[in-house]
């Protein structure tokens, strides 16, 4: 077994041990072994894989070797442990590199738009949730569920600063009649 070969496995066992423990419910448990197992994929040389016949054929001439597939898997998977515990700029930031690696995994996309909303970056999610919609319609009734959550939201906020600013200008208003 080359040493390529070793690391890879090393970080199949790390990838695995983070699996167990998400389903265990311990987040930054299973961010830790995802992270170990990242460690090890990422310095692999792709093209070891390619000699051993470990490719496949990706779309636009790219081939896609089991390192890559693994890393897009890690990457996800780190993405629902920041997601579970509420970093949403780290599931944004995962969720991205999925989609870098495959555009069409609609979990990351989905993870993505949920990062965006709760940064209050809600143009941006919103029209990833109508894009998710468009694109995978098995899962609609979640992403139109979304949807009109952030916007009722987005709706309350609006109201709250509304108000805010007509007791700002009511304010204004009754200082520059009491001052003529």
């Amino acid at each position: 077994m080359s040493s390529t070969e070793e690391k890879f496995e090393i970080a199949k066992k790390q990838k695995e041990a983070g699996d167990q423990a998400f389903k265990q419910g311990k987040a930054k448990e299973a961010l830790a072994s995802y992270h170990g197992a990242l460690m090890y994929a990422q310095g692999l040389d792709k093209n070891a894989f390619k000699s051993m016949g470990m490719t496949e054929p990706a779309e636009a001439g790219k081939e896609r070797t089991e390192v890559d597939e693994f890393l897009e898997k890690i990457y996800n998977n780190m993405s629902a442990c920041y997601m579970k515990v509420g970093n949403w700029r780290r599931t944004q930031e995962t969720a991205e590199k999925v989609l870098s690696k495959n555009d069409k995994n609609y979990k990351a996309m989905y993870r993505k738009a949920k990062a965006l909303a709760e940064q209050g970056y809600l143009e941006r999610a919103y029209k990833l949730f109508s894009d998710l919609i468009t694109k995978n319609p098995s899962e609609a009734t979640i992403y139109e569920q979304e949807l009109a959550h952030y916007k009722a939201i987005d709706a309350q906020r609006e109201k709250a600063n509304n108000a805010k600013l007509k007791g700002f200008l009511n304010k204004a208003e009754k200082k520059a009649s009491a001052e003529a």
